[in-house]
């Protein structure tokens, strides 16, 4: 049975193919290992060796080794050597000795070699190993101990035994994920108006959402995440309608946020009445009159959580759980918090009522509105609801954003690379030297940039400028 590499063929080195021990040379480049293996007297004759192939193992590459190993049984042993920058050593062998457990990974099913945190797919296995190799661990090479424990197996080693399994063709399946990685907690979104929040909300959760089993069932969720409207007004009728969504409902949802009429006996709770009636206060009236008599009153908190009901009672309780007015920038802004948030359904309608109440206190302290920023400690959809968040999520299209930071110009200087930091037309920084990978250090050190997409144009403006500057042409920044 002759060696056929089902993966990486081009970056193995074939011996003899017909030989039974394979060589995985870890981070150590191959040629130098052959020079070791000369030295230490091993047979390399491509017609006589015992050695098939080497081929190294840097971590990534283990499920593919393992597919080249399944499919060709002939190999008996496998030497191990090398330089071990990664830990793929331990990986490999662990997978033979210790096996594999189930796992989860950003959503996907698979499985991890026991005692390591390497991540194969859920069809590899060692029970798939009918006659498994056996694996000689000889060290680094560097050493004359590791070259003569090299010899020494050569040596001693037995003639091959007869193969008794067969090729087996494991599939490769495609890399799929569940949600991309992400810190959970850390997501903030800006937008201009309440619909784009809203789709970009969706893609967010959508993209990194993890899925969460609750009680009620199950929920792709985020957790504490940020949502910035700089321009809270109406969305056009027909935009909102493109998803399902009326202007008229919302408007009536408007009302009902401001009605402080109690609950009817088939409803928990309603905000209109905890906001305006419940705790013996109006309190949409007391932050206005605060606001009237000083702009810069930092006291207009409101609270619509009540722990001696909410926390011990079995009935429903409110989501929205807070509001804080702040004049900032000579505007009112509201910053509101949600216990737990419906993205697809709710989160929308509960933002037009939270404008409904900002224009009501702005009106009443004669102050104009400003941004909404609203938290949400738990926002979720439902997976049964998924295909629909899909959608919205395939929408999103890319933006260009003016960056909040500000923006640079790029010049060429005196033999250096000059970056000036502007806000408008103002410079208010400036960055230079000879190389863009110190640029780009000191510009992320500095949090010069905010955007993604102005980093990534930074950064290729600063590649060619400093190209340009090694080749002694000019430079013009486009």
């Amino acid at each position: 049975m002759e060696f056929i590499p089902l993966h990486f063929g081009e970056k193995l080195h074939i011996v003899n193919p017909r030989g039974y021990v394979g060589v995985v040379t870890l981070w150590s480049r191959i040629s130098w290992v052959l020079r070791r293996f000369e030295e230490a007297g091993v047979n390399l004759d491509p017609k006589t060796s015992p050695v098939a192939v080497l081929g190294n193992l840097y971590g990534n590459g283990l499920k593919h080794l393992l597919r080249n190993l399944l499919y060709n049984p002939q190999l008996r042993y496998l030497v191990i050597c090398g330089r071990d920058l990664s830990g793929s050593r331990e990986e490999l062998v662990n997978f033979f000795k210790l096996g594999v457990e189930e796992y989860e990974a950003l959503g996907v099913r698979c499985r991890r070699v026991k005692g390591t945190n390497r991540l194969v797919d859920h069809l590899l296995g060692p029970e798939l190993f009918h006659d498994p190799p056996v694996l000689v661990e000889v060290g680094d090479l560097a050493s004359g101990e590791s070259l003569a424990r090299l010899a020494r197996f050569f040596n001693e080693l037995p003639p091959p035994p007869p193969v008794r399994a067969v090729r087996f063709l494991l599939p490769l399946p495609p890399v799929e994920v569940g949600r991309y990685p992400s810190n959970p907690r850390a997501h903030v979104v800006v937008a201009e108006t309440p619909l784009e929040a809203w789709e970009e909300l969706v893609f967010r959760i959508v993209r990194f959402g993890h899925l969460v089993h609750l009680k009620k069932g199950d929920r792709q969720e985020l957790q504490n995440v940020k949502v910035v409207v700089e321009r809270p007004v109406p969305d056009p009728p027909e935009e909102l309608a493109r998803y399902g969504f009326s202007l008229e409902k919302f408007s009536q949802y408007q009302r009902d946020i401001l009605d402080p009429s109690p609950p009817g006996p088939d409803t928990s709770y309603r905000y209109g009445h905890r906001l305006r009636s419940y705790f013996g206060l109006d309190t949409l009236a007391a932050v206005a009159r605060r606001l009237q008599e000083d702009s810069q009153d930092r006291h207009c908190y409101i609270s619509l959580w009540d722990p001696a009901r909410d926390l011990e009672g079995q009935s429903g309780r409110p989501c929205l759980v807070s509001l804080f007015f702040r004049v900032f920038e000579e505007k009112l802004t509201l910053t509101a918090t949600f216990r737990t948030h419906n993205a697809l359904d709710a989160w929308l309608e509960n933002f037009y009522g939270l404008m409904a109440v900002q224009q009501h206190v702005a009106a009443a302290a004669n102050l104009p509105p400003g941004a909404i920023t609203v938290f949400s400690h738990s926002i979720t959809v439902d997976p049964e609801e998924y295909q629909r968040a899909r959608m919205v999520a395939a929408a999103r299209q890319y933006r260009l954003r003016f960056d909040p930071h500000g923006n640079f110009r790029i010049t060429v200087e005196d033999g250096q690379i000059v970056a000036y930091h502007l806000f408008g037309d103002m410079v208010i920084n400036e960055y230079r030297g000879k190389s863009a990978a110190a640029l780009a250090r000191e510009i992320a050190r500095d949090l010069a940039v905010s955007d993604a997409g102005h980093a990534m144009y930074l950064g290729r403006q600063l590649a060619r400028a400093e190209a340009c500057l090694a080749g002694g042409e000019p430079f013009e920044e486009g």
